[in-house]
């Protein structure tokens, strides 16, 4: 496919100027547009090693305003990025709403250089392909715009451009022993960046070849195709009405799930307190020995707790986290997103609380607000809700891909349990802090949120990553099996490690 591009193309000095002087008064006014539309932008700059990357990404931020972008230089990844899942490092440098983050190479990485390099087998290839799509995917409908530019120059040049860089102190530094690598193997790295562009190129997020041995001709084609697609992405969101609607599920929905999961839970289920704290110790003491293990394999764990108000997640977290080294777990409590949060993709401040490899990541509430409290609430449009349920599929399985532990918890009470715990708490002055009236009126609420929580755990407890309801009613049971869940996911997890080691 490459091979058939015309390298021979050029721009004259009079008419890349004109390009340049129209691109410095439209792309700040298209700039200033998107921010007033809360318009996330992305631009990744690919290509061929030496094919000037770094000169267009300077000639196209010329006409921008500096106080609305971001550069990322994205080199091989740090030991701190090596030990979180390929995608966490480019999840947290997504844009606000309104800024633009420009990317010098990308999570392309993993199927060019680190393909090459032998980093990412040819077993683990489609898999990779399928993160980098799903991960465009959710961006793009999250309302993300994504432009991707590959900068083609051929071996010769390539090869040129090389030596010239070698041969002067300052910029020699610039060409590695891989880049020459890379050169002297140019027709397979070749075929593997085109399988790339194939692979890849989406209505949502199209890839623009770019001529790039005329760097005159390249800067022209790259700055008219940003302007265009800005201007594009900006009629097309002025043409279309807002259409975000209450999340009430379709009848067919809600029948379908009239009757699910929860109503079939066995809430008499108890423990003497004797057995309790027998119990309890023993997990305890087992947990804080799988835990270094853990660590010392690097293994990655992230837990997640739902459940109705009152349901105990504070309980069953301190419960779970009491042994445990502090060093190496952090609890994330989960509230409303604060202004910061609101103009992220929603999945983004999640992302952010990634566990490092062998550490634990607990979280107080989660990513699944969306298709809870959101889609009640109407706080997301009933397109976004329904999305949801395979975004947060793709998320953790490719938490689970890295090598990661992921249990999702529901606590589950009835609702006589919660009307006593709450008065409990009302009484008591000590935890009269813990009730709201946001939570009496949640349970006006009752049976649209235990709708919302059958179709949950129905499409979204998978293999990798399954959900496990709790009976909650009594306290010391519902601990317990939180404990003892945890213990055995850890132990099978630490037992296939260290057969495959």
């Amino acid at each position: 496919m490459l091979e058939k591009i015309d390298l021979n193309k050029t721009v004259d000095k009079k008419s890349y100027r004109r390009v340049m002087d129209e691109a410095s008064r439209k792309l700040g006014l298209l700039q200033r547009e998107c921010k007033a539309a809360g318009i996330p932008v992305m631009i990744v700059f690919e290509g061929m090693g030496a094919a000037g990357k770094g000169v267009q990404i300077n000639r196209l931020i010329q006409s921008l305003d500096p106080r609305g972008f971001d550069v990322y230089a994205c080199d091989r990844p740090t030991e701190d990025e090596q030990m979180r899942p390929f995608l966490w490092r480019y999840w947290t440098k997504t844009p606000a709403n309104g800024r633009i983050a420009i990317f010098d190479r990308s999570w392309y990485r993993s199927v060019q250089v680190d393909r090459f390099d032998g980093l990412t087998t040819e077993d683990k290839l489609e898999g990779a392909y399928q993160d980098i799509l799903s991960f465009e995917k959710q961006l793009s409908d999250g309302g993300t715009v994504i432009i991707k530019f590959f900068l083609y120059i051929d071996k010769e040049e390539q090869k040129k451009r090389f030596k010239k860089l070698d041969a002067s102190k300052e910029t020699s530094w610039r060409v590695t022993k891989e880049d020459w690598e890379r050169n002297r193997h140019y027709e397979r790295y070749l075929r593997m960046n085109e399988e790339m562009l194939e692979k890849t190129d989406t209505d949502y997020a199209p890839w623009a070849i770019i001529e790039s041995v005329d760097k005159d001709y390249a800067a022209t084609k790259i700055v008219s195709s940003v302007m265009d697609r800005l201007q594009y992405e900006l009629e097309k969101r002025k043409a279309s009405a807002d259409s975000r609607t209450v999340g009430t599920a379709p009848a067919t929905t809600r029948e379908r799930f009239k009757n699910g999961v929860l109503s079939g839970i066995d809430l008499s289920k108890s423990l003497t307190e004797e057995a309790y704290k027998e119990q309890v110790k023993k997990l305890q003491k087992r947990l804080s020995e799988l835990h270094s293990e853990l660590y010392r394999l690097r293994i990655p764990v992230v837990i997640g707790f739902e459940g109705w108000d009152a349901g105990g997640k504070g309980g069953a977290i301190k419960r779970l986290t009491s042994q445990l080294d502090p060093r190496g777990y952090r609890v994330n409590p989960t509230a409303a997103p604060n202004d910061i949060e609101k103009v992220h993709h929603y999945l983004w401040r999640f992302w952010n609380n990634v566990p490092k490899a062998g550490h634990i990541a607990i979280f107080d509430r989660t990513w699944y607000g969306r298709v809870m409290v959101e889609r009640i609430e109407g706080f997301c449009s009933e397109a976004e809700w329904k999305r949801a349920y395979q975004e947060i599929n793709e998320m953790e399985s490719h938490m689970a891909n890295a090598g990661a532990v992921v249990l999702k918890f529901w606590l589950h009470i009835d609702k006589d349990e919660q009307e006593r715990r709450f008065k409990e708490r009302q009484a008591d002055p000590m935890k009269q802090w813990k009730i709201t009236d946001e939570d009496w009126r949640n349970r006006e609420k009752w049976d649209m949120y235990e709708e919302a929580v059958n179709e949950m755990l129905v499409r979204t407890s998978t293999t990798y990553a399954p959900w496990i309801v709790v009976e909650g009613n009594d306290k010391r049971y519902a601990r317990v099996k939180v404990l003892r869940t945890v213990v055995d996911a850890l132990e099978k997890k630490i037992k296939e490690v260290k057969e495959k080691r």
